[in-house]
């Protein structure tokens, strides 16, 4: 059972990239914090976050362009039996 993303028992659920992008935020705004920090810790947790970041944007075009191929194909549909796989 997925406690975030939608499914046929959690119609309320997010989709992956809306989490995604909330997460991405949360990110930017923390590193807003540190973005003057000359430290070598402070450098290199910038450093991981700009690569994470990226990811993160990449993670987001793979799940919308799954958002969009599943609902071209099937309709937008929030909750209810899954449009593909098995429930």
């Amino acid at each position: 059972m997925t406690h975030f993303l939608v499914t046929e028992d959690k119609p309320d659920g997010y989709r992956l990239e809306d989490i995604l992008m909330l997460i991405r935020k949360d990110m930017l705004a923390r590193a807003v914090k540190i973005a003057d920090d000359r430290r070598p810790e402070a450098l290199q947790v910038m450093s991981n976050n700009m690569q994470i970041l990226g990811l993160i944007s990449e993670a987001i075009s793979l799940a919308e362009d799954s958002t969009r191929v599943l609902d071209k194909a099937f309709g937008a549909v929030k909750g209810g039996p899954p449009r593909i796989g098995k429930a």
